[in-house]
């Protein structure tokens, strides 16, 4: 048992670590300190109902409708583009704009929002998460529950660290400037995965 949960919580790990939409839309609620403990919550909270899914064995469900794929990769292409715009456009602005003193300006459902469309219209968090880890659950058969258990608790601990301890870097961005260069990157890093979604 011992060996599954390890095994969980390694293999979790290595798949959220990948730089990606969510990961970039948490660093930046985190140095903004705006909502962070409701961006941390809805990740790994949505990652736990997801793992659980493959645990459970739906992954075999997932892939007998195939459509459910493509709907999920093209609302994720549509909805990072518009995202990575409203950031380059945001970086354009720059100064107070970005300050983090200005983050109470986003209501908390709003991001919430960004955060379960980030989550759940990325196809790859289901590749990953149900299909990957629940396959892989099922080596560790009878102990399957362990190996989620652990796998879940990886999601709550990278995102717990990406979100609280981005406040250490708070020095760097009191400068706009260093604001403007993220909300330059986390652009990029949507328009990157979008294009990935739908070239690649």
């Amino acid at each position: 048992m011992l060996e599954a949960a390890v095994q969980g919580y390694l293999m979790s790990l290595s798949l959220i670590l990948a730089i990606g939409a969510q990961n970039a839309f948490v660093l930046r609620q985190g140095l903004r300190r705006a909502h962070v403990a409701a961006v941390v919550a809805v990740c790994a909270l949505s990652d736990a109902v997801l793992i659980a899914a493959g645990v459970a064995g739906f992954g075999t469900l997932a892939a007998a409708v195939p459509w459910i794929g493509e709907a999920m990769r093209w609302a994720a292409v549509a909805f990072l583009v518009v995202y990575g715009a409203l950031r380059f456009r945001a970086a354009a602005r720059g100064g107070d704009a970005l300050l983090p003193s200005a983050a109470t300006s986003e209501p908390w459902r709003q991001v919430v929002g960004t955060t379960l469309l980030l989550t759940w219209t990325n196809p790859h968090v289901y590749l990953d998460t149900v299909v990957l880890l629940g396959s892989i659950s099922a080596q560790h058969a009878p102990h399957q529950l362990a190996f989620g258990s652990a796998a879940a608790l990886a999601s709550l601990s990278f995102f717990s660290v990406l979100g609280f301890g981005a406040r250490l870097l708070a020095p760097l961005f009191a400068r706009p400037a260093a604001w403007t260069w993220l909300e330059i990157a986390v652009g990029c890093t949507m328009w990157a995965i979008a294009g990935g979604l739908a070239f690649g």
